[in-house]
């Protein structure tokens, strides 16, 4: 059986905006659509707290006012849909087991709406065993604009796939998934590496040592065109350009953003003393794209 593409439903502006992404992408990849929502009941304290069947209720109501609205611009969709009286996290990590995808609502990790708030948000995609897209309101995007030090300095606007990769790692899941991506979607794949110089060039240029880096960027593009081209090899309809960049790989990932129709970052799968976290290019991505964001874990 396929999976799914798999959306979180709230009612909110954001998570209508996911429906109608998620919709799109179940057509793209010949996949059934799952609209899921998810609410925790807890014994009402008092004759003003609503009950359970309230909440069933209203759930309910959710869930179909999303089907009727999908319905009217996708005709052709028979998403299924389902209520869940679980905590969100619990409810939609279970759903992302079965997922091509989980798609949730966003407006920037400042601010997202409804149950996919915070923490609830964050812990949903550092966990998550699928690949969870982030997508936002519609006219969302000019009020959460990258801040001056994350501007583009001359947006491409292309309309091809975006993919970030960090060399140091294994990266196939998060390549599989962005050549999948462009080839539904009939565009090019531009794979993106951003890289710093190292702590001792500082040092040197500090001390007034004039620094020839021309090496460094040779051995990062030949790094980057042998990690891409066994994909190229295997992806012939797929048109792809590599880029291998100095610089903060968010900045560079954020200006690439613009225009595309998503954006593939990774997220290795670990844990520490403090628990699943992200690492602090996701967390810029993810609040300054301009585009949907995928965040796709890896080994």
């Amino acid at each position: 059986m396929a999976r799914a593409v798999t959306v979180g439903i709230d009612g909110s502006p954001e998570s209508l905006a996911a429906a109608r992404w998620a919709a799109t992408e179940s057509v793209l990849r010949s996949v059934p659509l799952h609209l899921v929502h998810a609410w925790e009941w807890s014994p009402a304290p008092s004759a003003s707290v609503p009950t359970t069947e309230t909440q069933r209720h209203w759930a309910g109501r959710i869930l179909r006012a999303a089907v009727e609205q999908l319905g009217k611009s996708n005709p052709e969709l028979q998403p299924t849909s389902e209520q869940i009286s679980e905590s969100p996290v619990a409810a939609l990590l279970a759903a992302s087991e079965n997922s091509e995808i989980l798609v949730l609502g966003s407006r920037g990790l400042s601010a997202m709406s409804g149950f996919v708030t915070g923490s609830v948000a964050l812990r949903v995609v550092a966990q998550a065993p699928r690949p969870v897209g982030l997508v936002r309101s519609e006219g969302r995007t000019a009020v959460h604009s990258p801040p001056r030090a994350l501007r583009p300095t001359g947006a491409s606007g292309s309309s091809d796939v975006v993919v970030g990769v960090d060399l140091a790692h294994s990266c196939d899941e998060v390549m599989g998934f962005a050549f999948e991506a462009a080839r539904v979607r009939g565009v090019g794949l531009h794979v993106v590496h951003g890289y710093t110089l190292p702590s001792s060039y500082a040092i040197a240029a500090g001390a007034g040592t004039v620094i020839d880096d021309s090496w460094l960027a040779r051995e990062r593009e030949y790094a980057l065109s042998t990690a891409v081209d066994p994909w190229r090899d295997k992806n012939p309809d797929v048109a792809v350009r590599a880029s291998s960049v100095l610089g903060q790989p968010v900045a560079h990932l954020v200006e690439e953003s613009v225009g595309a129709p998503m954006l593939v970052i990774g997220r290795r799968e670990r844990t520490s003393p403090l628990g699943m976290h992200l690492g602090s290019v996701a967390h810029g991505v993810m609040h300054h794209a301009a585009c949907p964001v995928a965040v796709v874990p890896h080994s």
